[in-house]
């Protein structure tokens, strides 16, 4: 189990994280104003400049998406923090490794059962391609 330090030095972590993510989508929202679809298609003469228009958008968009989980992610973190179950494995219940959770600490599994859910995640989803 954590000790009162360990979790105060976590949930500053998590709180500092969670500040940057912030900047990083305003600055990429106000990015993406100054950037518009419409103004990246007005400059492009053919179709392979409106693909690569169309993919840095997407690609911006993705960025912005990323975030947005990562900071859904901390949240639940902060949740857990509060409700007194940070640092327990959702799926087994057991404690989640000290090392883990200062190198991951959205982690919500133990590296055990999350490597058991990837396998059976990516194994389920399969190739989009």
């Amino acid at each position: 189990m954590l000790n009162k330090n360990q979790i105060r030095d976590l949930k500053k972590m998590l709180d500092d994280r969670f500040f940057e993510l912030r900047e990083e989508i305003r600055l990429e929202l106000l990015d993406t104003n100054d950037q518009t679809y419409i103004e990246l298609a007005g400059r492009v003469h053919d179709t392979a400049e409106a693909s690569v228009a169309d993919l840095l958008v997407d690609l911006q968009l993705a960025d912005i998406d990323r975030h947005i989980q990562e900071t859904r992610d901390i949240d639940a973190a902060l949740m857990r923090i509060a409700a007194g179950s940070y640092g327990v494995c959702s799926y087994c219940k057991t404690s989640i490794a000290i090392e883990r959770l200062q190198a991951y600490p959205t982690a919500k599994r133990c590296h055990r059962c999350q490597v058991n859910y990837e396998h059976v995640y990516t194994r389920t989803k399969g190739s989009s391609m």
